[in-house]
Parts: C-alpha cells; sequence; structure tokens
C-alpha cells in the first residue's frame, strides 16, 4: 500500500525543569492532534481527533475553519477510516 501523507503527532505539555521552573511547551492553543501533509499535490492536513462523544472546543473549531479557509484539508475525525477518507476524498 502506497503512503497517501506524512503526518505527525502534535505533542504539547507543561512540565517542570530540574531547578523547578515551569515550562509549556507546543503549539497555539486549538492546533489539531496530526498535522502533514498529502503526498499527491503538497495540501496540508490538520486532524483533530476526539472520542465518539469528545466535543471539540471553540479554539479547535475555530482552528480548523482558518486552515480550510486556508485551502488546507481540515476536519475532526472519530476513527482511523474517517482520517483516511478526510485525506483522500478532500478536492
Amino acid at each position: 500500500m502506497r503512503n497517501e501523507a506524512i503526518i505527525f503527532r502534535a505533542n504539547v505539555g507543561t512540565f517542570s525543569t530540574a531547578d523547578g521552573r515551569y515550562i509549556s511547551t507546543g503549539l497555539p492553543k486549538g492546533f489539531s492532534d496530526l498535522f502533514g501533509t498529502r503526498i499527491k499535490d503538497g495540501r496540508s492536513i490538520y486532524i483533530e481527533v476526539k472520542t465518539e462523544k469528545g466535543k471539540p472546543s471553540p479554539e479547535q473549531i475555530n482552528f480548523i475553519s482558518q486552515m480550510k479557509a486556508a485551502g488546507a484539508i481540515a476536519g475532526i475525525c472519530r476513527s482511523k477510516e474517517e482520517a483516511i477518507r478526510l485525506v483522500n476524498d478532500s478536492r
């Protein structure tokens, strides 16, 4: 099976250093869980992963809307199959 996209997991978090300082790492609030590029045309991909009953935050909805407006493939997916359809079916 040929790869259709290159996808990365966006990891964010807060941790403390050895001297007790807290450091927050990561991306802007609302940034999608998965991001990458569709190989056939180079379009950016942003996927917010949610459980069956999970609800996206207003920031996540705004981020996805902004990415779509900019021409990216973006959406909320609740399964691997939904994510594959989003990437493959987006024009």
